[in-house]
């Protein structure tokens, strides 16, 4: 079986991505542990300064990652032009303007869905990313695709 596609990397599929592994990884959930805490600090009677800076910690993060999407999309040129990635028995390749680059299915790092898109980690911090709505009716086929080639344990993928 083999499934080919074209996907387009705009700042708001960057921004989904950055969310997901940002706020997956521990210190971004240390960080909104404690913006909470300092705001429920604040309901529990405590000075209005606890509120601010829950305010800050919690909004801090998802702003940075916003601009640095949009900075990072403005920066790379392989984001100016679609993405074809053809997967097979043996993994999933990607090119672009004639460059092709591979990677075997028992070296991917893990799979993961998020409400927009699916993201094939090629390493602890690289990632292909196949959002949804690019994917359109493949997107049902790539999921199975990632789930059949990948050990159990490794995919994270909802419907």
């Amino acid at each position: 079986m083999e499934i080919e596609f074209d996907v387009k990397i705009t700042p708001g599929v960057l921004y989904d991505y950055m969310l997901y592994h940002t706020y997956t990884s521990a210190s971004g959930l240390i960080g909104q542990v404690v913006g909470a805490l300092l705001v429920v600090a604040f309901f529990l009677g405590k000075g209005v300064l606890f509120l601010i800076a829950g305010i800050v910690i919690l909004a801090y993060l998802p702003w940075t990652l916003f601009i640095k999407s949009r900075q990072q999309y403005l920066s790379n040129p392989a984001f100016k032009n679609p993405l074809h990635y053809k997967m097979t028995e043996e993994g999933v390749e990607v090119s672009q303007k004639g460059e092709v680059q591979g990677q075997r299915w028992e070296d991917m790092y893990k799979a993961v869905s998020t409400p927009r898109s699916l993201i094939l980690y090629t390493s602890p911090v690289n990632a292909s990313i196949f959002p949804k709505r690019e994917l359109g009716e493949n997107a049902a086929g790539v999921a199975r695709m990632i789930s059949t080639h990948m050990p159990p344990k490794k995919v994270k993928i909802r419907g």
